[in-house]
């Protein structure tokens, strides 16, 4: 049965495992307004024009999470086609698995694994460690090295890595990871990535948050070196892209 997710689960989530960025920018905030009250006037606006600015920043990303992960449906999964045919899919996560269950119910007749990469000495975000300890994992997990996917060559029919592979923080090691995934997926299988793009759109929203995001020639580069092809991109939101791949030099 499909998981019901719960009303502002989503933003919920971000605040819980994030919570230290708030407490500092709270604090940021007070002592500029603090300080402020004993500076002259030109400089008392410029600490409250700063204040004013990281609270505005705050709760526009705060309200634009809450539109893509809770309102806009992004995890009811509507752009993935139910697949009766007995496939064999595999979803790879960072640590932090919300998507196997729903994927699971998209592909109730194959054979589903789900795949966790989460290395605590090579992906050290706090808030992944957060998550892993509030959400056990999806039933029988396995644990696999991004440079090392216990699975045979050219075995699976699907892949997914959905909001994961960004936590690979290592271009070579990112590479290797898809390369990985170039030899495990069949010559007419599918690899589909979802990430936030550092862009123009996610800037205006994350501000500097988005740099934990890579850009999208970022992500042709890493595809391009791991011998595998975009067949097609969409938008789930404004703030999410899903990249279809293939392995490159074979056809659909």
């Amino acid at each position: 049965m499909e998981q019901i997710r719960k009303p502002f689960q989503g933003i919920f989530n971000i605040i819980r495992f994030n919570w230290h960025f708030y407490v500092i920018a709270f604090t940021v905030t007070i002592i500029l307004l603090f300080i402020g009250t004993y500076a002259i006037p030109i400089i008392r606006t410029f600490f409250q024009l700063i204040a004013f600015l990281i609270v505005l920043t705050i709760v526009i990303s705060l309200f634009v999470s809450y539109y893509v992960y809770d309102l806009s449906g992004f995890y009811k999964f509507n752009w993935i086609k139910k697949n009766d045919k007995p496939i064999s899919v595999i979803n790879i996560n960072a640590g932090f698995d919300e998507t196997s269950i729903v994927l699971k119910n998209k592909f109730k007749n194959s054979t589903f694994i789900a795949l966790d990469f989460y290395d605590p000495k090579k992906h050290t975000e706090i808030s992944i460690k957060r998550a892993r300890k509030s959400y056990p994992p999806f039933l029988n997990t396995l644990k696999i090295k991004t440079s090392n996917i216990d699975l045979e060559t050219n075995s699976i029919d699907k892949i997914f890595v959905i909001l994961s592979a960004h936590e690979i923080r290592n271009t070579n090691e990112r590479i290797n990871f898809f390369k990985e995934l170039h030899r495990i997926v069949k010559p007419k299988g599918q690899i589909i990535v979802t990430e936030h793009l550092r862009d123009i759109t996610n800037f205006m929203v994350y501000n500097i948050g988005s740099f934990h995001f890579y850009s999208k020639s970022t992500w042709i580069n890493t595809f391009n070196k791991s011998n595998l092809k975009v067949i097609s991109e969409i938008k789930n939101t404004p703030f999410i892209s899903t990249f279809t791949l293939k392995p490159n030099g074979n056809t659909l």
